[in-house]
């Protein structure tokens, strides 16, 4: 078993990871009931998404003996209607290092294919951009 979710009332949840105890509270958002004060079920997929990017290219950065450090994604979860669905995710990735391009492609071809990202929907629309410096 990988966690444990209860039912708080309120509309709210408390997940418990079971191998180290964290807990996680989720409530619903504003525009579907909720009181939106913690991370919804939605955005916790759209931030699974974007922290397994990050742990991907994190071991391929190992692999090639670089340091990925202050890596950071931004996440824009897009909601659709009719079903009330995830229908688009906008990730940008900003690094603090830049690479050759032969390095900064195997970086992001990580990331474009990690479990999360083949695990979800072809319908939810995957907007990914890598920001390098210059």
């Amino acid at each position: 078993m990988t966690s444990k979710v209860t039912y708080l009332g309120g509309l709210r949840t408390e997940a418990q990871h079971l191998a180290s105890q964290e807990i996680i509270i989720t409530d619903a958002p504003k525009d579907n009931q909720g009181k939106g004060e913690a991370f919804s079920p939605t955005d916790l997929v759209a931030t699974a998404l974007a922290s397994c990017m990050i742990t991907i290219m994190g071991i391929k950065a190992r692999d090639l003996g670089i340091d990925l450090t202050g890596t950071q994604a931004e996440i824009t979860k897009i909601m659709g209607t009719e079903p009330r669905r995830i229908s688009a995710l906008q990730i940008q990735l900003t690094f603090n290092s830049s690479f050759d391009s032969k390095t900064q492609t195997l970086l992001e071809r990580a990331a474009l294919t990690c479990p999360v990202a083949h695990s979800l929907h072809p319908d939810i629309r995957q907007e990914v951009l890598f920001i390098w410096p210059s």
